[in-house]
């Protein structure tokens, strides 16, 4: 059985900027609350301008000996980062459910997915390859390597504060780059946790700097600014990730954006119904609906949506909310009073326009932030539930007539990140491919992320992609050295 004061006690409170932890030079705290009673767990020291510049000295001085370090050294690193997270996962998933509101199960769930990615890219670091070639007609022959991008700086989200940072983390490590670690301010504790993990694992002083903080421009404005930074991964809003890139555009920084997303759940007339509502259900509610993936607006055929709607409101009923540390709660609550005064404005703005609510539609009352889970049927296109980030526990439910319209309103968005599609035709998976403007296509499966692939949108929902090779690459930049040939005439 956890002790959870001693738990958070473990947990280190200070920044950690080359090879130390330290106070934030202002002196001034932040509070961490925990979303399902309300109290504050944890006071951090709050990281400024000149702190990040002193994590950014540290990062640029540490450039070159990690570069040089061999590649087989840095991928046992993070494959000793991979066991000990295994090792402590009931920590780490008490950690991130007190602080962000998941289930203990959802939160077990995050760790060896955030995990993997150690793993994966532990792997990754060894297979770093370059090309050779011919240059036609001119004597030449070309060697492409790839380099260390250089210093990053890598701000993370609040609703998955482990596995969104190692999927930045572990690849820029594997490549040889130092990293500037900006957690969120709302669940920073994980992330604290982590980087200690990882110096127990064996990351060298200025590798590694963590400055959390309650003012994220503090952190991120003045090193962007610095022409020492190379690269900059963000996760977070679309208006925020368009801030960034004019920040980024002055010194021409390499930048990753995985931004927001409005994602299409589409249930065709031939779906088996039973595996469409179990997965829609995980794609909508995994994580309390706080997912940039989860399925924003399930789209299904008029001649099924009433046996649809009505398995998938029983499945949302079965459900239980509660505290996240309890046993058997699949629902916590969200993150913070806020998000759940935006649901009460998504659900009014719904019926505004036409909407019903079927199931749900209210907050729950007493100690957290808790919102039922709710399903709205008969809103028109022109209701934030479909135009907006939901970001949350609603489900809204609209119907089809053919599969063009299908497409057509799953495209009716500035976003393209994820989008589910359901059909017992193997066809369909080729005609969504060809007609979903989305980055990510789940076909009769509604939870599709892995370190092993590359994710990430298109649109309004970013740029790059994070995992698998392309993850990889994202840190690097292409050099191509020129050699005369000797056969050459």
């Amino acid at each position: 059985m956890l002790n959870i004061t001693q738990l958070l006690d473990k947990v280190e409170k200070r920044l950690y900027i080359n090879g130390e932890w330290r106070e934030g030079s202002s002196g001034e705290t932040f509070d961490v609350v925990n979303p399902a009673t309300e109290e504050v767990i944890a006071t951090m020291a709050s990281g400024t301008r000149e702190d990040s510049i002193a994590a950014l000295d540290a990062a640029h001085a540490a450039r070159q000996q990690w570069e040089r370090t061999a590649p087989r050294t840095r991928a046992e690193i993070l494959r000793r980062g991979y066991d000990l997270i295994m090792e402590r996962a009931d920590e780490f998933a008490a950690i991130m459910t007190l602080e962000m509101g998941k289930s203990f199960t959802e939160a077990k769930g995050e760790v060896a997915y955030g995990a993997d990615y150690l793993l994966w890219f532990s792997e990754e670091a060894n297979h770093f390859y370059g090309h050779t070639n011919k240059y036609p007609a001119k004597g030449l022959r070309m060697v492409t390597v790839r380099k260390p991008v250089g210093p990053c700086l890598l701000i993370t989200p609040w609703n998955f504060p482990l596995s969104m940072a190692t999927r930045k983390i572990a690849p820029a490590l594997a490549a040889g780059n130092t990293v500037i670690i900006k957690p969120a301010k709302l669940t920073p504790l994980t992330m604290q946790y982590f980087v200690q993990t990882m110096i127990e694992a064996g990351v060298p002083a200025g590798v590694i700097n963590i400055v959390s903080s309650k003012s994220a421009a503090d952190v991120s404005e003045p090193i962007m600014e610095d022409p020492r930074l190379r690269k900059m991964s963000f996760t977070g809003s679309t208006p925020v990730g368009s801030s960034l890139m004019e920040l980024a555009a002055k010194n021409i920084i390499k930048v990753s954006l995985e931004l927001g997303g409005n994602a299409p759940a589409i249930v065709f007339a031939d779906a088996d119904m039973d595996t469409a509502v179990e997965q829609v259900k995980a794609a909508k509610l995994r994580n309390i609906g706080e997912a940039c993936t989860a399925a924003n607006r399930i789209l299904v055929h008029e001649s099924v949506a009433e046996e649809f709607t009505e398995k998938f409101v029983k499945a949302v009923k079965a459900m239980k909310i509660g505290n996240g540390m309890d046993e058997g709660v699949e629902l916590g609550p969200l993150v913070e009073k806020k998000a759940v005064e935006r649901m009460e404005e998504l659900v009014e703005d719904a019926v505004e326009n036409g909407g019903r609510v079927i199931y749900g539609g209210k907050r729950i009352e007493g100690k957290g932030f808790f919102f039922e889970p709710t399903v709205i049927v008969g809103a028109s296109r022109e209701a934030k539930v479909f135009r907006e980030e939901i970001f949350g526990p609603i489900a809204p439910i609209f119907t089809f007539a053919n599969e063009e319209e299908a497409w057509e309103m799953a495209n009716d968005t500035e976003y393209g990140l994820a989008s589910y599609v359901f059909s017992e035709n193997p066809d369909v998976m080729f005609r969504a491919s060809d007609n979903l403007e989305f980055g990510i296509v789940g076909f009769n499966a509604g939870v599709v992320s892995d370190a092993s692939i590359p994710f990430g949108g298109v649109k309004a929902s970013g740029l790059g992609r994070e995992g698998a090779q392309e993850g990889m690459f994202e840190y690097t930049e292409v050099q191509h050295i020129g050699v005369r040939d000797p056969y050459a005439r």
